[in-house]
């Protein structure tokens, strides 16, 4: 049994009907065959194996078809079935290629030729294939003949490189320009083709088909023809298509752009790594990341641009470039792409491909170390994205980077000097009478004085953004958390200490980030202080979002350092004398690991000096390398009622002292 022809064989079509994307030459040919009115020589041009010679037969055709002058040929006289596909071939249309006969021994044999009758048919056609081969002296050979050929005789030559044609040939005929198929049309024409031949082919597979033939009909059929002797019961398949035309996987795609939004070098440089065990072309990875940012570029101008078919992609994967460009900005992707498009010119013939495709993956990266206008762009690109996350809505009210916690409400009269409240903190010996109860609560008024304090309950929160189209998932987010807690070190030690001991990260949803803590104290002390606002910025600094934080109490939870150990039970200590000087059992907060590091500093600083708490580091290992500007880092400066009115909201009524 016989092996079928190839599909660009069996497929070529017989009319000018059946010709696809070439409207503008096919529509006034029609009209000139129907009215008469052929040109004696035709200039067929354009790229390979999108119509020309296909076209050039069937003018032959309706030149001699019985029924002319006809648009199309009739497809049932003598002549319309030689010239179809399988036919014999007719003695009156002679097809030359050029390339092996171009000389001008051969333009001679032609000319000679020429000069007889057909033999059944009105004209006798030549059709000359590759026409810019022909030298020039068989061009020259040919001049007079083309210029005024007998009545029965039609040229058409066709070239993909029509300049080379002498001017004086390409004056004496009429010029038709061939164009490449649009994708659009050229992928409905190979959906049709698998239909007929009863092959199933997946969406996702198409456009890769397509842009192996390169808008060529003919090579666009040479691929599907591949893919179909290789496909098995499930038809063809989009991972069939990348495996034989040898494309880059989208995952690993999708994993580098992911990582460069990211700023993850070492998810980048083992995408690379994944590219070479993997045995792929770096030089392909790089043409195929090029055509990635291209489709990104768009996507960010046009963020319709899959649903209007700016590009040609399957309905998930225009998704997924959705949710990918919105993490960039515009001068970040022009960059990354104007950066790999010059770096594929370097790589052609490279000894060490895999270094300089490293490299270009650390230029992309490091947009502060490119001193260029491009380079300058990306960074204010990106600082542009940071503050219109975090600037919110224009009414919004401006959020304090570090906000006091809140105080205990009570309705008291505000102290106009804030100095006045030291001697009720802390009494002096030579004051005759005690303090007035009215005048106790003076401290509260003295932390708002000193550091005025939001009062979130109190003010309706502004609406939060909506959740952008490229909402970092869960496991995203675990990967940039180391990056995010070291980002709050700097800000606040208290928040730091917090996201290492007592919390880790149990749900992303949207804007919406889940902290669980080991216990109710580590939450109410997180939340209290502001550490929330903290972990927002912080957030926002590194990864780009605007979260808001959520806490819950999950026992099970432990930060990245591992959870905290429980608190130790004290043996209850006996009751001492009435006579006796005494010191008042610490507070609640001194034992308890969920309050910040200040506050029990606060309440060590009440007590003798002894051998360090082991619930927590010790200060000095907290204060080892803190920022300047941390409010947390130098407490010593502060009398232990401060830390307490500043860190847990506390109030001194009366200090009584033993003598």
């Amino acid at each position: 049994m016989e092996s079928p022809l190839a599909l660009y064989r069996r497929y070529r079509p017989e009319t000018f009907a059946d010709v696809i994307g070439q409207d503008h030459v096919t529509t006034p040919l029609r009209a000139a065959l129907a009215n008469n009115r052929v040109n004696h020589a035709y200039l067929f041009s354009g790229p390979r194996g999108c119509g020309k010679t296909t076209s050039a037969r069937i003018l032959a055709r309706a030149l001699n078809c019985e029924q002319a002058p006809i648009s199309d040929p009739c497809g049932e006289c003598d002549s319309c079935r030689d010239l179809a596909r399988g036919g014999p071939g007719s003695i009156d249309v002679i097809e030359i290629d050029a390339a092996s006969h171009g000389g001008v021994d051969d333009a001679r044999d032609l000319r000679e030729k020429a000069f007889f009758a057909p033999v059944r048919s009105p004209y006798k056609v030549y059709i000359i294939d590759e026409a810019h081969m022909v030298t020039t002296q068989g061009f020259n050979a040919l001049l007079k003949l083309v210029e005024e050929p007998p009545p029965h005789l039609r040229f058409i030559f066709a070239t993909t490189e029509p300049e080379k044609v002498i001017p004086t040939i390409r004056s004496r005929t009429h010029h038709y320009p061939f164009r490449l198929i649009p994708p659009r049309l050229l992928t409905t024409y190979l959906a049709e083709l698998c239909e007929r031949e009863g092959v199933s082919v997946e969406p996702a597979a198409l456009p890769l088909i397509v842009r192996a033939g390169a808008g060529s009909a003919r090579d666009s059929l040479s691929v599907l023809d591949q893919l179909l002797g290789g496909a098995g019961p499930e038809g063809i398949t989009h991972d069939l298509a990348v495996g034989l035309l040898g494309y880059t996987p989208a995952s690993l795609l999708d994993d580098v752009v992911d990582a460069f939004a990211a700023g993850d070098g070492a998810a980048v440089f083992g995408v690379v790594d994944r590219v070479i065990e993997t045995g792929q072309d770096p030089r392909r990875f790089t043409e195929d990341l090029l055509r990635r940012l291209r489709d990104l570029v768009i996507v960010s101008a046009v963020p319709d641009a899959p649903a209007t078919g700016l590009i040609d992609v399957s309905a998930d994967q225009a998704e997924r470039l959705v949710q990918q460009a919105n993490r960039f900005g515009p001068a970040e992707l022009s960059r990354a792409a104007d950066l790999v498009a010059a770096s594929l010119t370097d790589m052609r013939g490279a000894t060490a491909p895999r270094l300089l495709l490293e490299l270009i993956c650390a230029r992309v990266l490091l947009p502060g170390a490119d001193p260029s206008e491009s380079g300058v762009l990306a960074r204010v690109d990106r600082l542009e994205k940071r503050a219109s996350i975090a600037g919110g809505p224009p009414s919004a009210a401006p959020v304090r980077e570090d906000p006091a916690p809140p105080t205990a409400q009570h309705p008291t009269t505000p102290v106009t000097e804030p100095e006045t409240s030291a001697p009720v903190v802390e009494p002096a010996p030579a004051m005759p009478e005690p303090v007035e109860p009215a005048v106790a609560p003076a401290p509260e008024a003295e932390a708002p004085a000193a550091a005025p304090a939001p009062e979130p309950a109190a003010a309706p929160e502004p609406a939060a953004p909506p959740a952008p189209a490229g909402a970092l998932s869960l496991v995203d987010v675990r990967r940039l958390w180391p990056d995010i807690v070291e980002a709050t070190k700097l800000r606040r030690r208290v928040a730091w200490m917090h996201l290492t001991q007592n919390s880790q990260v149990v749900a992303v949803e949207g804007t919406v980030l889940t902290l669980g803590f080991a216990n109710t104290g580590a939450r109410d002390s997180f939340v209290n202080g502001g550490c929330d606002e903290i972990l927002r910025q912080a957030a926002i600094d590194v990864a780009g979002v605007d979260w808001r934080v959520e806490t819950i109490v999950d026992p099970g939870a432990a930060g990245g350092q591992g959870a905290t150990p429980p608190p130790r039970q004290a043996p209850p200590a006996p009751e001492p004398p009435a006579d006796e000087d005494r010191d008042d059992p610490p507070p609640a907060a001194a034992t308890d690991p969920g309050a910040s590091s200040a506050a029990r500093e606060a309440i060590r600083s009440t007590r003798p000096a002894g051998p360090a708490d082991d619930d927590g580091p010790s200060r000095a290992e907290a204060d080892a390398d803190a920022h300047p500007d941390d409010p947390d880092a130098d407490t010593s400066g502060l009398a232990g009622a401060e830390l307490l009115q500043r860190e847990l909201g506390a109030q001194v009524i009366e200090e009584i002292r033993h003598s």
